[in-house]
């Protein structure tokens, strides 16, 4: 969808099952250290500052653009927009911090199923839809707030995992769970792969910091799918694959830590924010293998998992801009 108007989104359609299965089979798809300082917004007459009175506040941000793959488009959260072939939900993490920040002008182009190169190139969407433009079109001179969710499905990295118990397809009463032996010791050199994901991020950081100098920018990590118990119905993962998945998201977590050290950006590190909402946990953050419609999709965030993000954010921004 291209960039909308100031608080002038077009309202979100609900998915059927049918649109919906023309787009899952190519959607897949902690807190906080920081690098270099960001320079601040210089005062003007706009009134970017906070007010130091007693009276309302002034947002602090007025121009913000959300970057990011499903992790941060969040379909079926609660109600999604085809966006396309991104399937956005109105209740994504940037939707609520724009609204707890009070940003009047909010640019969301994040969209299920990019990859890294897909901030600087146009993304081909899932279903062979087309193409939508560059995210990083949402990021102009004037920006002065970028978050930035993505590298998970660089190199099949969620892929893989997902793989592992039984991709995005509905478990059958009863049915026997599909992870039936080791599957992610098959991974061929996960270290590598990880390394280059990270390299791919600190330039997709670089890219947007050109683009936007004065604003400031977060790199928004992934939270766990693998708890230490292990896996279970909604998750089942064969047990010899528990320290490979916890090692695969740790590294993906130190690997996207490092690029936004490098970029000059704030991390936010969901991965141990997350820590007790893992797929299995009792309060899940994430869904499981089964979609539901009224509430995430496969193996993507619930609303209390994006809440959760957005509280984050909207704390640390609130502090770094009093």
């Amino acid at each position: 969808m291209a960039p909308a108007d100031p608080r002038g989104r077009r309202a979100p359609r609900r998915l059927t099952s049918a649109a919906l299965s023309a787009l899952l089979l190519a959607t897949l798809t902690g807190c906080w250290s920081s690098g270099a300082e960001q320079p601040s917004e210089p005062s003007s007459s706009s009134g970017t500052e906070p007010s130091t009175s007693d009276g309302p506040q002034t947002p602090a941000f007025t121009s913000y653009a959300a970057l990011g793959d499903s992790y941060t488009a969040a379909p079926f959260v609660p109600v999604t927009d085809l966006a396309e072939g991104c399937l956005r939900s109105n209740g994504n993490y940037p939707a609520l911090l724009a609204d707890a920040l009070g940003i009047a002008e909010v640019r969301d182009v994040s969209c299920s199923a990019a990859e890294t190169r897909d901030v600087e190139v146009p993304q081909r969407v899932a279903g062979g839809q087309g193409t939508v433009p560059p995210q990083l079109r949402a990021v102009r001179r004037g920006t002065d707030l970028v978050t930035l969710g993505i590298g998970g499905n660089d190199e099949d990295l969620f892929a893989t995992l997902v793989g592992c118990v039984g991709g995005f397809g509905p478990a059958a009463p009863g049915a026997a769970p599909p992870s039936t032996g080791p599957c992610l010791g098959d991974v061929a050199d996960p270290t590598a792969a990880i390394g280059r994901v990270g390299e791919r991020v600190a330039l997709a950081l670089d890219a947007v910091t050109a683009a936007a100098p004065r604003a400031t920018v977060v790199l928004v990590g992934y939270p766990r799918l693998v708890g230490e118990a292990g896996g279970c119905r909604q998750f089942p993962i064969d047990p010899s694959d528990v320290p490979a998945a916890q090692e695969l998201e740790k590294a993906l977590r130190d690997a996207l830590a490092g690029a936004a050290r490098r970029a000059g950006v704030t991390f936010l590190d969901t991965y141990t924010l997350s820590a007790g909402h893992e797929i299995c946990a009792d309060d899940p953050w994430v869904n499981g293998r089964r979609t539901d419609e009224s509430r995430a999709l496969a193996f993507h965030p619930f609303a209390e998992g994006q809440q959760a993000v957005a509280d984050a954010l909207a704390a640390r921004l609130g502090q770094e801009a009093s």
